[in-house]
């Protein structure tokens, strides 16, 4: 009995003893790999046109399957150069196959999610710098990004809101168009690791001298925008 018949007799019938560990691995390495998905998603741009069922997942269950197979010697290795079609090929009758095809699905379905997030929050970046723009065109101000509401006040003194942000600027140089373009590279910059939508808000220096900040909960990015 060659290694793979030995191990289809050893499963049967039962929910392979190695499902769970291996579907975490493959949720927590998707995860952890999210600026790699972005990258590779950016680099289709619009040539994707959706005719692959996922970015990154392959990748993903190909690596996790070769470290857990190394730390067990008892799994097959079933990778053997194309990829997880082997796998599917070499079990196709085996009940390993319905717990592949289930983790794969589940992955595929985080990627989406992921990209989702990702598109909805190019979206708000694209709104939030149109606002800003618009309202640089239309008025010569920028629309306070902490209440969304008011305009800046912004003079070469101090740059102020009715909502209560106020930051000096005395011999910072500081106009519109330079506090146009903070805001808008603090933005881009978060965008590039994170697809959540950022905050912004006031914060005081160790000697009590306020600054606006840009900030995310879910990445812990923070940063000095003026």
């Amino acid at each position: 009995m060659d290694a793979v018949q030995k191990h289809r007799s050893m499963y049967k019938g039962t929910t392979p003893p190695w499902k769970e560990t291996y579907r975490k691995r493959c949720v927590e390495r998707l995860k952890n790999s999210r600026s790699r998905l972005l990258e590779k998603f950016r680099q289709m741009g619009d040539d994707s046109g959706g005719s692959k069922p996922s970015l990154l997942v392959h990748e993903v269950m190909e690596e996790e399957w070769s470290a857990l197979q190394s730390s067990n010697h008892s799994l097959p290795s079933l990778w053997t150069g194309n990829g997880i079609t082997d796998v599917f090929t070499a079990q196709q009758e085996y009940d390993e196959l319905s717990a592949f095809e289930e983790i794969q699905q589940e992955l595929i379905a985080q990627e989406l999610l992921i990209l989702e997030e990702y598109n909805n929050s190019l979206r708000y970046e694209e709104q939030y710098i149109n606002s800003v723009l618009e309202g640089m065109e239309v008025s010569g101000q920028i629309i306070c990004p902490v209440c969304h509401a008011n305009n800046l006040t912004v003079t070469s003194h101090f740059t102020s809101c009715p909502c209560g942000l106020y930051v000096n600027t005395i011999g910072r140089n500081v106009t519109a168009e330079v506090l146009q373009n903070l805001l808008e590279e603090r933005v881009t910059e978060h965008m590039e690791e994170c697809v959540h939508n950022p905050s912004f808000s006031m914060a005081f220096n160790t000697d009590g001298s306020p600054n606006l900040m840009i900030s995310c909960k879910v990445c812990d990015y923070l940063s000095v925008v003026l």
